[in-house]
């Protein structure tokens, strides 16, 4: 037990830990510069951990209340956990000198141990908590009787707070147990964990702390599980059924209402039944039966208890509220972990057939668990502030429909915010469970699925006619259960597994909640919120509702924004527009373009920043619809945008949005020209003159150009017209290289290189045909690529020169060839100094770019590389193989995109066949080697870093190839799930068979299809709009790389006679640690 006297330093602390607590400012920051300047003094730590163990209750002599004595007890315990952090462990992140000596250490871990049987809770958690901190750093090898010690305490259960407080460390500390520890751990600390929880002894508290160190325990051994399968269980097994017997007494009893401890209990309960279930399918399956019955108890009886508590709000929910430990104990917490560990039950072979057993009953309650809370409800009514009066005034312009349709497209955009702010989680595994019903169950889920809706929606109708005010809820339940499973019932539809058509079953309800709700809203206000939250519903299932109901929604979308209507209609009204016109045909939209391009931009001058982006989205979308009518809408439109774009340019999201909008416009037919018109002149003078801007102008105005510089038509990628191009050029050439050469900006700089690359992109060898000097245009060009690969210049604003400089190189090859070993010697400069992955791969890619040009004289180029110096390596071919092969192994994957991967993998194999001796002269980094079995732990990552083979350059490539075929094996095995399953499981026999079958045929060849999958494996990625892939469109290597040239490149090797050759393939595979699947891929190449 700590000393309960207190010296004079420790009554001086004690009157600094008050005076925190003044309500005097002066005396508060006295106070606390005084333990500032203390905490840097011998000492300190051991005077703050007396004070948190100090037990003397006699306080009257020091005239300090006895709450005021626990508040500054408390206060040390805390500003202990803080000094630990600061001052324990040298070399540590926030590490502060002076560090913590060795002597002052140990008494603070002694104080702090006789300390965690304080019956004060807050005072027991904060030194849990420091204890923890301490731990972090010493634990074990430093302080190994910590763990014996809170055994001891554990296991002396008449000292009920040395229990309460050895659970409490132990359920801090248990994250940081790993598989040396828990192994040996388990069978000592269960039987006692099980006493404590089955006891009558200890409230719920100490049984959630108690189930919590369970739950971390058997986490571990399910990560180990996957190692040690056969010793996790046997050591699991003996210990399973009691467990399951006590679980079983827990969640036998009904749930009750507002009892968020019981509910805490519950909850860890189901995370521990959670990792039994998921880690250990193996166990025996009676032991797992015992819990179903109980289970299904706490569900159905949680169900009365949800409605009441949160969908009712006439019981506390405990929503938002934690107890003194952190932990949630809310009723929802607890309602997600039910339905996460239904959804693992669903997912196991074992206890699937029980759900599908009982699958109606379980639907059926679990839709009712989707209904509107009362949180969501008040939520939704504060952000609408809609008055009756707002209701009659709409009602007067518009017919009943539009009401409905009001109520319908606001719901969206309230959902959307209530889902991301109230609960996504717990409406995505209600979800999921039941999409897994219908994956398990089957015609029986679908059937069971469907019936519950209609159910539910039946009864929500006759609590509509009885007077209920909550009766919506269960409908718009049941439609958000039909909208979210549409696929799954479409397509069961489709193949004749049910004869319940979803499109008329959502219509019929539909129509039935609007013609109710919308008279209800007309009597009650409180009635508004059901057309909001069925929208969320309707719109989901829109592709299944008859078009003509679709058109009188959206026209009266489009009436509703020209009404004199509160803004939140017209929000609910472009929310809708957005949703409902890409259903349309282009001639049912056309005739309302440019009324509808008119509206819009007038509601642009009312829209607040919150609903900017949605009245873009809505204008974008219109754009896009009316395809050919956007010639018509420009004049319209772009002024307005322009003029929005301007005074947000500092925003990035608002300004992409209108950026966005124009390239809309810039896209369709005919719109470029007028947009480019309309643009230019005022660009160039904001240009010519960046220092006198506003902040953000000058970036902003050159990222408008390169959009204008890049042009999309019909999905295909492809250039601006060539008279767009000059125009640009005329304007901005002149003025962007200056920018380049002279700006700090680091935005500035990186939109003006993008800029630069579009116009050499565009303008290709006409760019110094525009000058009266293509001699200075073409140093221009040069300068602003010295500038950018400057390698004292910040990685930032160099970091789109890869992109540039292969615009150069492809577009101006004769001009660049004569300076061709400066610019590789300036880029192996900036890659050595580049601090952003994505610098380096890109400046790699043009590597990959120059060793395709030097084809089929390869070996030249290596033999530039290798004459010229890199620092700290032997030359500049030793360097850059070593950055390209990290960056293209899967342990990195920096190189990324189609372009990019096509044309690195494609280089790397022209340098392999080159047949260059000094391939093999080359080291460069293998494969990682696997650390000590187990977990790695922080502690373990610091003694034993990441460690790496060492092998030649051509293994390595070889390496890399190989995972490219797999890759491409895996596109053509691209059968059924189950069928790659199987594949999986056949071993390296079968990965041999498979990956032979993806490189030859039988007569040693490969097939058209197999190269056209090759060729699909790298374009899947390609996503038009991407600004690497619409620079490297112009690349003519871009259309012939592909599935036959790679293939015919990596044929060639099988004639090299380098260390590849000479070796067998057993001998590689052994030497440098090849895979099964490598081994299979090489011997597919070399035994040829």
């Amino acid at each position: 037990m700590a000393a309960n006297t207190v010296d004079q330093d420790q009554q001086w602390l004690l009157n600094c830990l008050s005076a925190t607590l003044d309500p005097n400012q002066e005396v508060r920051s006295f106070a606390e510069a005084s333990l500032q300047q203390a905490s840097l003094q011998p000492g300190f730590g051991a005077a703050l951990s007396r004070v948190a163990a100090n037990r003397e209750l006699s306080l009257g002599l020091r005239q300090i209340s006895f709450f005021l004595y626990l508040t500054c007890q408390y206060l040390a315990a805390v500003l202990l956990k803080q000094f630990i952090r600061k001052h324990w462990q040298e070399g540590e992140d926030g590490f502060e000198h002076p560090a913590v000596s060795s002597e002052e250490k140990e008494v603070i871990r002694r104080l702090l141990l006789s300390s965690l049987d304080d019956s004060h809770r807050r005072i027991c958690t904060a030194i849990s908590m420091a204890i923890t901190t301490v731990a972090v750093y010493d634990w074990p090898e430093d302080w190994p009787d910590l763990l014996p010690f809170l055994m001891k305490l554990i296991n002396d259960q008449s000292n009920v707070n040395g229990v309460h407080g050895a659970l409490r460390c132990l359920s801090l500390l248990s994250g940081d147990l790993d598989d040396t520890v828990v192994p040996s751990l388990i069978p000592v600390l269960f039987p006692c964990l099980h006493t404590i929880i089955s006891s009558q002894t200890f409230d719920k508290y100490v049984v959630t702390k108690a189930l919590t160190i369970v739950y971390s325990c058997t986490s571990v051994l399910g990560t180990m599980s996957g190692v040690y399968k056969t010793e996790t269980s046997n050591l699991l097994t003996p210990m399973l059924k009691p467990w399951m017997d006590q679980f079983s007494i827990i969640l036998g009893k009904p749930v009750q209402l507002e009892d968020p401890d019981d509910w805490s209990v519950r909850m860890e309960v189901l995370k521990c039944l959670n990792q039994f279930v998921q880690n250990f399918p193996n166990l025996p399956e009676s032991d797992f039966m015992v819990i179903v019955g109980p289970l299904w108890q706490t569900f159905v009886t949680s169900l009365s208890v949800y409605v009441r508590s949160s969908v009712q709000g006439i019981e506390d929910s405990y929503e938002g509220r934690y107890d003194s430990d952190g932990a949630e104990k809310s009723l929802e917490s607890f309602v997600i972990q039910l339905f996460e560990f239904l959804l693992t039950m669903v997912g196991s072979a074992k206890l699937t057939k029980v759900v599908c057993n009982n699958v109606k009953e379980l639907a059926y309650y679990t839709i009712a668990f989707l209904q509107m809370t009362e949180q969501q409800v008040n939520f939704t009514i504060k952000l609408l502030q809609l008055s009756l009066s707002y209701m009659a005034a709409l009602f007067r312009y518009v017919k009943l429909f539009i009401i409905g349709l009001w109520m319908l497209t606001n719901l969206l955009l309230m959902k959307m915010m209530l889902l991301a702010a109230l609960g996504f989680l717990s409406y995505s595994a209600r979800i999921l469970l039941l999409e897994e019903v219908v994956t398990a169950c089957g015609i029986e889920g679908i059937n069971a699925i469907i019936d519950a809706a209609k159910e539910r929606f039946i009864e929500s109708q006759r609590e509509k006619d009885a007077g209920s005010g909550f009766w919506w809820r269960m409908m718009e339940a049941a439609l958000f259960t039909l909208a979210c499973l549409a696929d799954q019932l479409l397509e069961a539809e489709a193949s004749g597994m049910t004869a319940v058509s979803l499109g008329n079953l959502v219509e019929q309800m539909v129509n039935v909640d609007i013609k109710g709700i919308s008279l209800g809203c007309m009597i009650f206000p409180s009635f508004m919120p059901a057309f909001l939250y069925l929208l969320r519903s309707t719109l989901l299932c829109t592709v299944q509702i008859n078009h003509g109901v679709l058109e009188h929604f959206l026209y009266a979308a489009i009436k509703a924004l020209d009404l004199d209507v509160p803004p939140p209609v017209k929000v609910g009204a472009c929310r809708a527009l957005s949703q409902l016109m890409p259903e349309f045909k282009r001639g049912v939209i056309q005739p309302q373009i440019v009324g509808l391009a008119s509206s819009l931009t007038n509601l642009l001058h009312q829209a607040s920043d919150e609903t900017l982006h949605l009245v873009l989205e809505t204008l974008q979308t219109v754009i896009v619809s009316g395809h050919e009518s956007a010639a018509s809408i420009e004049p319209i439109v772009s002024p307005v945008i322009l003029n929005m774009w301007v005074m947000h340019v500092s925003d990035p999201f608002i300004s992409i949005d209108a950026i966005e909008v124009l390239e809309a416009i810039k896209n369709a037919p005919g719109g470029i020209h007028p947009l480019v018109s309309r643009i230019l002149p005022h660009i160039g003078p904001i240009l010519n003159k960046p220092h006198q801007q506003p902040d953000g102008l000058t970036a902003g105005s050159l990222d408008l150009v390169t959009m204008l510089l890049k042009a999309i038509c019909d999905s295909i990628v492809q250039n601006a017209p060539s008279d767009v191009v000059k125009a640009v050029y005329d304007v901005c050439f002149d003025a962007v290289i200056r920018i380049i050469l002279q700006s700090d900006d680091h935005s500035e700089m990186q939109n003006a290189t993008q800029c630069l690359a579009a116009l050499v992109s565009g303008g290709k060898q006409n760019i110094l045909a525009w000058s009266a000097d293509s001699g200075f245009t073409m140093r221009s060009l040069l300068d602003a690529a010295s500038r950018l690969l400057d390698p004292d210049l910040e990685s930032s604003g160099s970091l789109f020169v890869g992109s540039y400089v292969l615009q150069l190189i492809l577009h101006l090859p004769a001009q660049m060839a004569p300076h061709l070993r400066d610019l590789v010697a300036a880029l192996v400069r900036r890659m050595q100094s580049a601090q952003i992955a994505g610098l380096k791969s890109s400046l790699l890619l043009i590597f990959a770019r120059l060793v395709h040009m030097s084809a089929p004289n390869v070996e030249q180029f290596i033999d530039m590389l290798i004459g010229i110096p890199a620092s700290g390596y032997e030359n500049s071919f030793s360097y850059i193989m070593s950055e390209w092969t990290k960056q293209q192994g899967k342990y990195s994957r920096e190189i990324q995109g189609a372009y990019q991967i096509k044309v690195t993998t494609s280089a790397l194999a022209l340098l392999l066949s080159a047949k260059h001796a000094n391939l093999d002269k080359v080291n460069v980094q293998g494969h990682l080697i696997k650390s000590a079995p187990g977990i790695t732990t922080r502690s373990k990552a610091k003694l034993a870093p990441d460690q790496w083979t060492v092998v030649p350059l051509p293994v390595k490539i070889l390496c890399l190839l190989a995972d490219v075929l797999i890759e491409i094996q895996e596109q053509v095995a691209d059968d059924e799930e189950s069928d790659w399953e199987e594949i999986q499981e056949g071993g390296a026999g079968s990965d041999k068979n498979l990956l032979y079958s993806a490189s030859a045929t039988s007569a040693g060849r490969t097939t058209y299809d197999e190269l056209e999958a090759m060729a699909k494996t790298f374009t899947e990625n390609l996503e038009v709009g991407d600004d690497d892939d619409l620079l490297s469109i112009a690349d003519p290597l871009n259309e012939r790389v592909g599935g036959r040239l790679i293939w015919q490149i990596i044929l060639r090797i099988s004639s090299c006679n380098s260390t590849i050759a000479t070796d067998s393939c057993l001998n590689i595979s052994t030497r440098w640690g090849l895979t099964a699947a490598q081994q299979d891929a090489v011997k597919n190449i070399l035994e040829r």
